[in-house]
């Protein structure tokens, strides 16, 4: 079942092995704060558990993209002395702004009609991929390895069925899937534990929650897609920690979305766009409906005249507590968004990642210290359930279910449960479908003309795609897998217009007619940002990602 579902991979000989007490995959804010916390503990209790962290990415934080605006309780907890050690926490939010947007036209939400959940008051406004090159400086300190460059390909497990271990994926083999002169095989590391903390959509978190039933009984996950730019402008239009979310234009009321403005220090600005990945006309563009947002007046008064200096994109797992799987299986957990702790209520994750880095640690140290190894380590979801982070999560679990059924009245129905019921209402709402399963054919859906890009404040894709410093190794297979390789041509492009074209905001895929005029998918995998967006919306679910060469992708600076 799990070769047909995943495409293994090819045997190239034995490999090395290394052993760890605990391994994580994933270099973000929940990987890097469960090693930070299971090595403070240790220490506490005079014990050394060794730990290692591999991250895909170039170097930690080279894909981390978030908004972002932070509530600090959780670093606190984490690092009690945060603001003396240096973290990159600084710009405070000075003023929240709530905006309703018609095409031409803004309303603001007084502060007073805001739900609690969306105050921002003593949050602070953050470059999250700055804050994990910081936390990894800790976890360094503190003596935890990581390992940048290392994509973690495949899941090992014992005799018993109980995970041991991840494998690094080979260096160096060709696009034709043979060894090259740079050939390195990968390297097994086995552990008494292992975490996964690769964020949403995770290439092998989904494998894990696939082969133990994980998410039995809970709702699908639901996604959105956030794309985000960082700009440089006018020292007259800049405002540090202001902190603008607009709902509304350009999608209609149908349509779950919305938008993010973060005056950040140094003259920039971080300005995003979300679109829940449960949308139905396959003719919407992401990427075209976050530069057609920022024409409008409100918006482009802070952009005009300004620079754009970075673009990235990555998805969201957004479905809220309904949609969490069970976290821990025999050999490890999962957490952060791995998992889907984001809390969509209030537009935040950072907090909620790294508590559940630091609540799976707990249950980590425990079960090392008394000897154990590979069992189900039930204390983390016990723990969580005891936590602040299930309370809060359990006050805003209607967020989702409501706005994604309309716009207006979402809103009221979400603001009489938050204002009214103070998140305690007597109903939980469900969703029965995944977000794929929304789409529906064009021949039903009206096309959507997106204006021309004019270089100054909208642009293309590629000239994006550049900005956000995606490389990969040319020569290497394409790791953007198709199950059927004809269904792009005999479902996706005569059904549904060919929706991968436009859902991707890197270009990967293009359909393209051959001199004979027969339609043909080309799929440009070198742009790949590995967003995971493909991989949640193909309407056939045929696309599947998996880890490429470890350091290729994005290297966002600042994102």
């Amino acid at each position: 079942m799990m070769q047909q579902e995943w495409p293994g991979t090819d045997d190239f000989g034995p490999r090395e092995a290394m052993e760890y007490d605990v391994v994580i995959v994933g270099a973000g804010p929940s990987g890097l704060s469960a090693a930070i916390r299971l090595k403070q503990l240790a220490q506490r209790q005079g014990q050394d558990f060794s730990v290692c962290v591999l991250e895909k990415g170039s170097e930690a934080g080279a894909h981390i993209l978030s908004g972002a605006v932070m509530d600090p309780v959780a670093l606190t907890e984490l690092v009690p002395d945060w603001q003396a050690k240096g973290a990159p926490v600084s710009v405070a939010v000075s003023e929240d702004r709530f905006l309703f947007l018609c095409e031409k036209s803004a309303s603001k939400t007084p502060g007073w009609m805001l739900p609690e959940v969306l105050h921002n008051k003593g949050n602070y406004v953050v470059s999250l991929a700055n804050l994990v090159r910081w936390l990894a400086q800790q976890a360094e300190e503190l003596g935890v390895d990581i390992f940048p460059g290392f994509a973690a390909a495949e899941v090992l497990y014992d005799e018993t069925g109980a995970v041991k271990g991840v494998a690094t994926g080979n260096m160096g083999v060709g696009r034709d899937g043979k060894p090259t002169d740079a050939f390195q095989p990968g390297m097994e590391l086995h552990a008494r534990y292992t975490l996964f903390a690769e964020g949403a959509r995770g290439h092998l978190g989904r494998q894990v929650i696939a082969r133990f039933g994980l998410d039995k009984g809970r709702d699908p996950q639901s996604y959105a897609i956030g794309i985000k730019e960082i700009w440089k402008v006018k020292p007259s239009v800049h405002q540090p920690g202001l902190v603008v979310h607009t709902a509304g234009w350009p999608l209609d009321a149908g349509t779950y979305g919305g938008s993010f403005m973060y005056h950040m220090d140094n003259h920039e600005v971080a300005v995003g766009f979300t679109l829940g990945l449960g949308y139905r006309n396959p003719y919407m563009s992401p990427f075209g409906e976050f530069q057609r947002y920022k024409t409008h007046p409100a918006i482009r008064r802070f952009l005009e005249g300004g620079e754009r200096i970075a673009y990235g994109a990555r998805v969201i797992a957004a479905g809220g507590i309904q949609a969490l799987p069970e976290v821990v299986f025999p050999g490890g957990a999962l957490v952060g968004c791995d998992a889907g702790f984001m809390n969509g209520g209030r537009l935040k994750g950072i907090h909620t990642a790294i508590k559940s880095g630091m609540l799976a640690a707990d249950a980590l140290c425990d079960a090392l210290s008394e000897g154990r190894s590979r069992d189900v380590l039930l204390a983390y979801p016990d723990g969580f359930r005891r936590s602040w982070l299930y309370d809060e999560l359990v006050r805003v679990r209607n967020f989702k279910p409501w706005m994604g059924k309309n716009l207006y009245w979402g809103t009221l129905m979400f603001g009489i449960d938050q204002v009214i019921f103070r998140g305690r209402a007597p109903w939980t709402l469900h969703r029965k479908k995944a977000d794929h399963e929304y789409l529906l054919p064009a021949s039903v859906c009206k096309p959507i003309d997106y204006p021309k890009p004019d270089g100054k404040l909208t642009f293309d894709i590629p000239s994006s795609v550049y900005l956000s410093g995606t490389m990969h190794e040319e020569n290497q297979p394409v790791h953007l897998v198709l199950r059927d390789r004809e269904a792009p041509l005999n479902v996706n492009w005569p059904v549904y217009a060919g929706p991968e074209s436009r859902y991707c905001p890197a270009g990967v895929y293009e359909y393209l007619q051959d001199a004979d005029g027969k339609v043909r998918l080309q799929i440009n995998a070198a742009n790949c940002m590995h967003c995971k967006t493909c991989d949640v919306k193909d309407p056939g679910q045929n696309i599947i990602w998996m880890a490429p060469e470890g350091g290729g992708g994005p290297n966002y600076p600042d994102m």
